[in-house]
């Protein structure tokens, strides 16, 4: 076996990875216990790495319009086009959309090639749509978009307060060092701010749940009462801080009274004075926050409300403090150094003057942009407009996950010219490309990444390129020699694109600006080979740098990268969502991810056991509200936004609010013909940070009749026809695939339509009632299982879970054939509680009836379910009562 250090390519605690491959490339995967993000423990998604690296459903060959052709026809077609677009419309007519799934070295060519030698801005990421308004906020405050702090001051703080983070599932690695740090230190206090009680909530002393939205009053009142209460710093206010004055009068008109707070936030006055009084009684406090600030028109105020409530405190800079933002993606933060977002230039320089400039000089740019280019949403807007003609997309799924997704949809069907480069051959977004470029996948990539606390790591190739995929930064490279950008794109490896970036980010630096890696020049292939984590900057002439050994904190000398060398105090004046409920659309919409699965699916969808938890998309709504709507628990129902319409199962949970509803970001056309939830979300944006509202969308909900309902289990794939179905989801099951379907018109005969649709030539076994609409059909193939289908007139179906344990059977038995006939099995619901280890619903009310199990230290240790992520925690401990 060898043996490779590597990095997680999920979310950004950025987890190391060793990956072990043998002669066959048969690969395991486990923790590095010597990566300082996560000391060896993976989450369920991670552990499950192993079982997304074969190559089915891959994109191996270059193609122009659905028919493979070579590098040089396809490389030759994309720099043919731009060129001849560039002469006829200019420039601006060409945008880059890129991802946080991109290494650095990727993200770093991408950015070089569109504004520094194409000459547009027009390059923005994914990562838009989760962290930019941290990053305004950060910049804003500080004069440079800097985390201040790291993980291990989550551990040292005596108070972490959660906002707008369900850090369990969604970054489940840094939930564990928290959860362990309060076992270590049960007086260390943990505040959740969210409007639901998500399962973060489970290790929280106080659950805040806010109405969507109103964080800044609430932000704005902890600052007055901070100052009314002479809670201040102000050795600190004075020495490193500008504008508290004017920041702390806005603050105390716009929060008004207790009981004005308490009206926008739903809240009750004891909770928020029992909440000051803690952040007020705490010195070592940090504000952890991710897409519930972010993702919002107010998001920039939002980050900005609570930094200023750790400036006027001097809660910044040292052990166990500070504003900490979570980013989503693997390389969001690496995108954020490149200059990958539209409004920025490489190595967190901007379009000023001077750094338009210093860039050009650098790179010997022969046609620089001078001015930032098209956000996210203005970029496909643009497409849709006819304005931008030639769109490249690269590892990321537009089509599912940007607002008004019809419209994006429409924009790239009629775009002239679409690029795709991507690892995976069929999703929502290469369906619409005219060129797809053949991409590595992670395992096949070399390069670097950054996770939330400014840390950079390596992801290292540990299995050959398969076919003929190639690197991003190559294919990159490639179009811009045909461009005639040979010398500035001759790279011959990612070690000579981070040599450069590395020069780059102290060119002319003298400590003016935060990112800088110069430390590590000069930098060989062996070296970069070697690379170590290291938290930046990285350098030896600034005060703020340690040397090699990285910064573990930013900040600690009170000197900021502002014109006056002190952070900014920003007067925050509170506004509502841009869109509010009425009586139309009366319920609030938010989204998010679940527990073990990523963005859309590419790669998470394709593991069974991290299915088992959660494999068809649902809405969570309030009991109340589920009953004025006759909604029953699991039967289906639409949601519907000005823009769109969605379905799905209902969730009834007291966890949601009532009037707020809340479903998963992940499902796409490949799950279901009716799952993508952003056809439904308005692209509102921030006005500084350009990110969308994902979390506060107007619907209605109301309960979906079909006349029938069914479910089909096959142990090969299906192909669906779309007559008589509105309504299917693809599910792949452990040991079959498994689809859930429902109609408004129904089959004048279910046996002509079964054989007509799934094998004329296959001997099928019935059973039908049709006084109760019920029809079961079987067919098997030497004894065993190979499909079943069941229909009846509502959700009221067999369970699924026995009939799946039937395709393991080498024969059934005369009681297994009855009991598949008709429908009738001695199956309790299994679903998976444990992904980490595949350990289900009745394994561990088995385990914890029979060994009298009482804590979750003790199935932990019989049973090994919460013992590595701790993301099924929650669960566990509703087992247990």
């Amino acid at each position: 076996m060898s043996s490779t250090q590597t990095t997680c390519p999920y979310c950004g605690v950025g987890c190391g990875i060793i990956a072990q491959t043998d002669s066959t490339q048969f690969v395991t995967i486990q923790g590095d216990k010597s990566h300082p993000a996560n000391f060896g423990k993976l989450c369920s998604k991670g552990i499950a790495l192993s079982g997304t690296l074969g190559l089915e459903g891959r994109l191996l060959h270059p193609e122009i319009d659905n028919n493979s052709c070579d590098w040089n026809t396809a490389l030759d077609k994309v720099a043919t086009e731009f060129k001849r677009i560039i002469e006829q419309y200019g420039p601006q007519a060409i945008a880059f959309y890129v991802s946080g799934q991109l290494l650095t070295e990727d993200y770093y060519v991408a950015n070089k090639f569109m504004k520094g030698f194409i000459g547009a801005g027009n390059i923005d990421t994914n990562s838009r749509l989760c962290m930019s308004s941290s990053l305004s906020g950060y910049k804003r405050a500080f004069g440079s978009d800097t985390v201040p702090g790291n993980y291990e001051d989550i551990e040292q703080a005596d108070l972490v307060v959660l906002v707008g983070s369900n850090l369990a599932w969604c970054h489940p690695i840094l939930f564990q060092r928290l959860m362990i740090a309060k076992e270590k230190r049960p007086n260390q206090k943990i505040v959740v701010i969210d409007p639901r009680h998500t399962a973060t909530c489970e290790i929280a002393d106080t659950h805040l749940a806010i109405n969507a939205g109103s964080d800044i009053w609430l932000f704005n009142g902890l600052l007055d009462f901070l100052r009314y209460n002479d809670y201040l710093d102000y050795e600190y206010l004075e020495q490193a801080t500008a504008g508290f004055a004017a920041a702390f009068q806005t603050a105390r008109e716009s929060s008004g009274s207790i009981s004005d707070i308490t009206q926008h936030t739903g809240l009750e006055e004891e909770q928020i004075l029992e909440f000051f009084q803690l952040f007020a009684d705490n010195k070592k406090v940090v504000t952890l926050y991710s897409q519930g600030v972010n993702q919002s028109t107010s998001g920039t105020d939002k980050v900005n409300s609570i930094i200023n409530c750790h400036l006027a405190t001097g809660r910044l800079g040292q052990v166990g403090m500070g504003p900490f933002s979570m980013t989503g993606q693997p390389n969001a933060m690496g995108g954020r150094e490149v200059g990958a977002l539209a409004n920025q230039l490489a190595s967190h320089m901007d379009f000023s003057t001077e750094h338009c400039d210093l860039v050009q000089e650098f790179w010997q740019a022969t046609n620089i942009a001078t001015s930032p280019g098209l956000k996210a949403i203005d970029l496909f807007n643009a497409v849709h407009a006819g304005e931008v003609k030639a769109i490249w997309i690269m590892a990321t799924n537009p089509v599912v996950s940007l607002p008004n997704a019809n419209l994006v949809k429409q924009a790239l069907a009629e775009c002239e010219l679409v690029i795709v480069s991507d690892c995976v051959r069929d999703n929502d977004t290469t369906a619409h490309a005219n060129v797809l470029f053949p991409t590595l996948a992670w395992g096949e990539k070399n390069g670097t990444v950054t996770n939330s606390e400014r840390r950079i790591s390596r992801q290292r190739a540990f299995l050959p390129a398969p076919a003929e995929t190639k690197a991003d930064w190559w294919i990159l490279s490639q179009v811009a020699q045909r461009m005639g950008y040979e010398k500035a794109f001759s790279y011959s490896s990612s070690a000579d694109i981070f040599r450069e970036y590395v020069a780059l980010s102290g060119y002319k630096n003298e400590g003016t600006r935060d990112f800088d890696l110069s430390g590590l020049l000069p930098f060989s292939d062996e070296e970069y080979q070697a690379l170590k984590p290291v938290q930046w900057p990285i350098c030896d002439s600034s005060e703020h740098c340690t040397g090699l050994r990285g910064t573990e904190r930013m900040f600690t000398d009170k000197r900021f990268f502002t014109n006056s060398g002190k952070a900014q105090f920003i007067s925050i004046t509170p506004r509502p969502p841009a869109s509010l409920p009425d009586i139309k659309f009366p319920f609030v919409l938010n989204t998010g991810r679940i527990r073990d699965q990523w963005h859309t699916m590419t790669r998470t969808g394709r593991i069974a056991r991290l299915l088992r938890h959660t494999g068809e998309s649902y809405v969570e709504i309030h009991p109340n509200d589920a009953q004025t709507a006759n909604i029953n628990q699991g039967s289906l129902v639409t949601v519907s936004s000005r823009l769109g319409k969605w379905m799905g199962r209902a969730k009834l949970t007291t966890n949601q609010q009532m009037g707020n509803l809340f479903i998963p970001m992940h499902f796409n056309s490949q799950t279901s013909n009716c799952a993508r939830v952003d056809v439904l979300v308005a692209p509102h944006t921030d006005p500084i940070s350009g990110q969308p509202e994902f979390k506060h969308t107007p619907v209605k909900i109301s309960a979906y009749r079909p006349v029938w309902q069914g479910f089909i289990l096959s142990k090969q794939p299906l192909t669906l026809p779309t007559k008589d179905i509105d309504y299917s989801v693809k599910i792949l099951s452990d040991n079959c695939w498994r689809y859930e379907l429902a109609g408004e018109t129904k089959p004048d005969n279910w046996n002509l339509w079964l054989h007509h649709n799934f094998g004329a030539d296959l001997e099928w076994l019935e059973y039908q009632d049709r006084a109760n609409g019920c029809y079961n059909y079987a067919n098997l193939i030497q004894d065993r299982l190979n499909i079943c289908m069941f229909i009846g007139k509502d959700e009221k179906l067999p369970a699924r879970h026995g009939l799946i344990q039937l395709f393991t059977r080498d024969k059934l038995t005369p009681a297994e054939r009855l009991a598949l006939l008709t429908g009738h099995n001695d199956e309790n619901i299994n679903n998976t509680i444990c992904a980490c280890f595949n350990i289900g619903h009745n394994e561990l009310v088995t385990a914890i009836k029979e060994q009298d199990l009482k804590t979750i230290t003790q199935i932990g240790e019989k049973m090994q379910a919460g013992s590595n992520c701790g993301s099924c925690i929650p669960e566990l401990k509703a087992l247990l009562k």
